[in-house]
């Protein structure tokens, strides 16, 4: 995964570039249509625009339940299996309607970053799972998903 910015934080809190990045993400969410949202090809795969929002919001309310855990000391170390979980939670999210996936997104949003701030102490774990559910994720996310939402205006002409 690519460094999202060369910014260096100037306290182990900061999350560089996170504002940005959910500006950017909230944006494309805002303007997407629910046809267009629904158009296969954002992966080859033949996720959505509204199934890579989905995923999104979900990794991000798991690195929430994580930071949630790491906090109150209950948080176990342990391999994931990040293909089972994209399925498990495509599955879950795939007949939500747009308007749901986008205020999931939002909620989790809310939640990862207040999990982050309330953290007593930055841990490793807790840097793992802000890199997997937060801000580097998205980053890692938009230009797809910018690119995706521009073929589909162009065909729309």
């Amino acid at each position: 995964m690519a460094p999202m910015t060369q910014q260096t934080p100037t306290d182990e809190r900061e999350l560089p570039g996170e504002a940005e990045a959910w500006a950017r993400l909230h944006r494309l969410i805002d303007e997407i249509s629910p046809e267009d949202a629904n158009e296969p090809g954002y992966f080859e795969e033949g996720w959505t625009a509204k199934d890579a929002i989905a995923h999104l919001g979900t990794w991000m309310a798991r690195g929430a339940t994580m930071l949630r855990q790491i906090a109150a000391g209950t948080y176990q170390e342990g391999e994931i299996d990040v293909d089972a979980e994209n399925a498990r939670f495509l599955d879950a999210m795939r007949d939500v309607p747009l308007d749901t996936v986008h205020l999931q997104a939002a909620a989790a949003h809310n939640e990862l970053l207040s999990a982050w701030a309330q953290l007593p102490e930055v841990t490793p774990a807790a840097a793992y799972w802000v890199r997997k559910a937060g801000p580097e994720h998205y980053a890692e996310h938009l230009p797809r998903l910018e690119a995706w939402m521009e073929e589909l205006k162009r065909r729309a002409r």
